[in-house]
């Protein structure tokens, strides 16, 4: 299937509903409003092809994007090709849910990631802190450095409060999926997210809400979920 195909397919799939959500998330045209489960039957037709998620990916239609991310194969995707995947990410459901699940699935991860938390630019600092919660809920713990995790910890107990609003957000997740699913660092995520309590956001329309990683994580350990593994980072 070529580019003009693949539009012509999501088009379709839209719905005026979703359309609608995505905007409330911080969506803008052009987009058709298509549910991530909707697209699945046509990855299933694709499957991996860069060339084709790069054409989707530059169209700017966030349905496009979307699936982009859905047939990207990282492997062949370099440092140059995230870094403006990013920069063309406009809202967190791109940077945090397409290009930082990506990057995930690379060799470069954490290098990448790394660069982009010590950016100072909310969404590629939101997108490397995502980009590790999903390496963590995902590989296991020994590919990691305890002393490296445990430092990024202390980072983001000494900065949440005053991160840009997405950051905030991620760097809840952070504090979450290390505590959850990194067990070498349990009990200090734990103590962490106690100490932190609540954090308050602006939400959608300057709405304040408040995060609470320590109720969240007591929740999924109550539920058994300790040592969560997910199998698969992308469908």
């Amino acid at each position: 299937m070529d580019l003009e195909m693949v539009m012509q397919e999501l088009e379709a799939l839209g719905k005026e509903r979703t359309k609608k959500i995505y905007q409330s998330n911080g969506a803008h045209e052009p987009l058709f409003g298509v549910a991530t489960g909707a697209m699945k039957p046509l990855f299933r037709k694709i499957k991996r092809n860069q060339p084709l998620a790069e054409e989707l990916y530059g169209t700017g239609n966030y349905d496009a994007m979307y699936f982009a991310g859905m047939i990207a194969d990282p492997k062949v995707m370099t440092e140059a090709d995230f870094e403006r995947w990013i920069d063309r990410a406009y809202f967190y459901m791109l940077s945090d849910y397409v290009v930082a699940v990506t990057l995930a699935e690379t060799d470069i991860a954490q290098e990448v990631a790394d660069r982009w938390i010590a950016s100072d630019i909310e969404l590629k600092m939101s997108a490397g802190w995502s980009c590790y919660c999903w390496l963590l809920g995902n590989r296991p713990d020994g590919e990691f450095s305890e002393e490296k995790i445990a430092a990024m910890l202390d980072l983001v107990a000494s900065t949440i409060h005053d991160a840009p609003e997405r950051t905030k957000y991620a760097m809840n997740n952070f504090i979450y999926t290390v505590g959850l699913s990194y067990l070498p660092l349990h009990d200090k995520a734990v103590a962490i997210a106690k100490e932190l309590g609540p954090v308050e956001v602006n939400g959608n329309n300057n709405k304040t809400k408040f995060l609470n990683a320590s109720v969240n994580l007591q929740k999924a350990i109550d539920k058994g979920q300790l040592g969560f593994k997910r199998k698969y980072v992308r469908c």
